[in-house]
């Protein structure tokens, strides 16, 4: 791995490391909370796993990953979206940390962590089973679809995944007021996804087939 692309990776991993506590814990007035300590430790001690076995095995996947420049107007808006979405999630978990909102039990906040590892684990995965998965929507030179592992199953597991964690993400927080801002992420996915596949079908030779033989998106049987 260059030496551009590391610095690229450390900068954003502690910039995301300060700019989520200072969401989090700033709001709530106190580093004494402990359902924040959990969810920076559920969110980046597996990040930084991950990057690491990116930056060894496929730094051409990392450099992917750290490229969170879109290029289709409908992207950037939900990417925008998203972003107010979770600024607002995390500084409302903070808030109702220091002014015991509508709070969720210690207990409640373990179990929603492992719901969110579980994603995590689903995230590797499909790292591992798709080495095209760039941040971005785009057509890559030389890329295949990918139709075997979670891809024979449903469409987008990189978005399943992405939703179990960040719907469990702000219960580990152990806010009620932060999951219910949370919900606008499905429907933002959901519209990413129409762009998305309208791309591939226009750029990435087989995809059409590809959703005939796959016909689920994120859920079996449902969507």
């Amino acid at each position: 791995m260059n030496r551009k692309l590391l610095l690229n990776a450390v900068v954003k991993y502690l910039g995301g490391l300060v700019i989520l506590g200072l969401l989090i814990f700033v709001p709530a007035g106190t580093l004494k909370f402990g359902q924040g300590g959990l969810f920076m430790a559920v969110l980046f001690i597996p990040m930084l796993i991950m990057g690491l076995v990116m930056a060894v095995k496929d730094p051409e996947l990392l450099e992917k990953r750290l490229n969170g420049k879109e290029k289709e107007n409908t992207q950037k808006a939900v990417v925008a979206l998203s972003a107010l979405m979770f600024a607002g999630a995390f500084v409302m978990a903070g808030l109702s940390c220091r002014f015991g909102w509508l709070r969720l039990s210690f207990g409640g906040s373990i179990a929603a962590a492992v719901v969110f590892l579980a994603g995590y684990a689903m995230y590797g995965e499909v790292l591992r089973e798709n080495a095209y998965l760039s941040r971005t929507i785009e057509v890559q030179e030389g890329q295949q679809v990918v139709d075997t592992g979670l891809y024979g199953v449903i469409r987008h597991p990189m978005y399943t995944a992405t939703i179990l964690m960040f719907m469990a993400a702000p219960l580990v927080l152990g806010s009620w007021i932060s999951f219910v801002i949370c919900l606008i992420y499905p429907a933002a996915i959901a519209a990413r996804i129409g762009n998305e596949e309208k791309v591939l079908e226009e750029g990435l030779k087989g995809y059409t087939e590809y959703k005939q033989k796959v016909r689920y998106r994120l859920v079996p049987f449902i969507w």
